[in-house]
């Protein structure tokens, strides 16, 4: 048995991502910076950005230094901006690593404008989390006439809603371009939710993240990605119990007549949420088995009873076995998640497998 099979782990479809990444980029007609923040959201950034290289984007966005060091360290030489602010005491690590930062502030830019560097305006439409407020834009005019930036942006919030506020942040930013003394080279705003739900794009680039890895945001959207994660881990007991008899700590799963127990070698510990006990679902021999009692650090508990399994079997918590499918939305919905918080919790302790080339 390889090794990478002994317990739990994540296969992740590199092609389905690519496939993803044509779509947009098809959808759009514009080029994209790929987000891989969050180690490219759980599944591995290097491979991730390697892959995406294929297809030649405008560039990489990472949320932290350390993370832009990672992939300059593997060779990726295009440009990688850094969407989290800086403090300025890091400015030095980020030009050591050919990094760009995403300012808003007066001092930053004044202080980055002394080493000469490109950088991107953040302008905040209504998300008040970082960059300099819409109205504020013109207050930065003679920083920016003696440090003109390369690009400008803002985050869309709520793209994936049937509210105004898409348009709302939209007509914001122009405002704020508009304000500024020349307009840059790239103006960007997509993130996927906005992707999904309009095309083409009116804006330099796009900046797609989750869609990428095969997650859509719903609400009808105008085109939605391929899956490219599956989780799996190994049935590695066995056991029937009576009537009354409970499964795992508390008690909480009682028994109604005699069922056969599977204990699967994944937990929370590896990020299959505790939120699953006795909610969630998970595939055995292409049958959907329900969690038994409480999720535990290391191992969890599935009802089985009358379907064909053995020890060393994988069972399927995140994707397709057969024609059944559980699918991120479907499992984040369950467990009162985030997709993205999903994504981003699958802990190092599983392995990664990377499929690519099968077509």
């Amino acid at each position: 048995m390889h090794s990478l099979n002994r317990r739990a782990w994540v296969e992740i479809d590199l092609d389905a991502l690519l496939r993803n990444a044509y779509r947009i980029a098809e959808h759009l007609g514009v080029p994209l910076l790929p987000m891989v923040k969050a180690d490219a959201y759980g599944l591995g950034a290097v491979r991730v950005a390697r892959m995406l290289e294929r297809m030649d984007p405008w560039g990489f966005g990472v949320a932290t230094i350390a993370e832009g060091e990672e992939l300059r360290r593997s060779t990726i030489a295009r440009r990688i901006l850094i969407f989290t602010p800086l403090l300025i005491g890091d400015f030095d690590a980020a030009i050591r690593s050919n990094l760009t930062p995403t300012l808003g502030s007066a001092e930053a830019i004044a202080r980055w404008r002394e080493t000469g560097r490109p950088w991107h305006l953040s302008v905040d439409t209504g998300m008040s989390r970082s960059g300099i407020a819409w109205h504020l834009v013109p207050t930065l005019r003679d920083l920016i006439l003696a440090a003109p930036p390369e690009g400008v942006f803002t985050h869309f919030h709520s793209a994936e809603l049937a509210n105004p506020s898409r348009m709302i942040q939209e007509r914001r930013f122009d405002e704020a371009v508009a304000a500024l003394p020349m307009r840059p080279a790239f103006v960007h705003a997509e993130n996927s939710p906005a992707v999904e739900h309009r095309g083409p794009s009116r804006w330099s680039f796009a900046r797609p993240g989750v869609f990428l890895y095969g997650v859509t945001s719903g609400n009808t959207p105008l085109i939605t990605p391929d899956p490219v994660v599956t989780v799996r881990a190994r049935i590695v007991d066995l056991r029937t119990i009576g009537d009354g008899e409970t499964v795992s700590y508390d008690g909480t799963w009682k028994a109604s007549g005699e069922r056969t127990i599977a204990t699967l070698s994944i937990g929370y510990a590896d990020g299959y949420r505790r939120a699953f006990s006795n909610r969630g679902q998970v595939l055995v021999s292409g049958k959907r088995v329900p969690v038994a009692g409480y999720v535990t650090m290391d191992m969890t508990m599935v009802d089985v009873t009358g379907v064909a399994c053995k020890i060393g079997d994988a069972a399927t918590l995140l994707g397709a076995d057969g024609a059944e499918r559980i699918d991120i939305i479907e499992l984040a919905r369950i467990g009162e998640l985030s997709p993205y918080e999903l994504l981003t919790g699958l802990r190092g302790r599983l392995a990664r497998r990377y499929l690519e080339n099968r077509s």
